[in-house]
């Protein structure tokens, strides 16, 4: 798992939902971001995280939180298309940029996946202004604690 205090290591995307144009940690610099690794295929994920990650995404836009969901699939590969990640966040009514993380070369894992230590989704990675991993979050957290984190992340200049 990524540890507090390290510089986030770079996305690896092979495609953009939501946004004009791809997005990196470089240029989000300055920013505090939440990124959020979920697959439309978990159940934690479609029940909690990502109407969570959404729901940050909306409620702290104007504050200076940055929001990407990171579709990550390590399984269940040939259901999970990026066609079918467009269905989902359509029907999901999704307006966080979503990027795709680039399948990893002769394993299961996903490139950012790995480069982050995921153990699985929904995972939730709150980085802060000057690029720093502030919290690696595994499973279901709780809509306060985050929100917390959040605003004490977004505190710090």
């Amino acid at each position: 798992m990524s540890q507090p205090g390290q510089i986030a290591p770079e996305l690896i995307v092979s495609q953009w939902f939501n946004t004009p144009e791809p997005l990196s940690l470089e240029g989000l610099r300055g920013s505090v971001l939440l990124l959020h690794a979920f697959q439309m295929l978990c159940p934690g994920c479609v029940a909690h995280g990502t109407p969570q990650a959404e729901k940050a995404h909306r409620l702290f836009k104007g504050a200076g939180l940055k929001v990407i969901g990171l579709h990550t699939v390590f399984e269940h590969h040939a259901a999970m298309t990026p066609i079918a990640l467009d269905a989902y966040i359509h029907e999901y009514q999704l307006t966080m940029p979503i990027g795709v993380d680039q399948a990893g070369e002769g394993t299961p894992m996903p490139v950012t996946m790995g480069r982050y230590h995921m153990r699985g989704t929904p995972t939730h990675i709150l980085i802060g202004r000057d690029g720093r991993i502030l919290h690696h979050g595994f499973g279901q957290e709780e809509d306060m604690a985050l929100g917390a984190r959040i605003a004490a992340a977004l505190e710090r200049k």
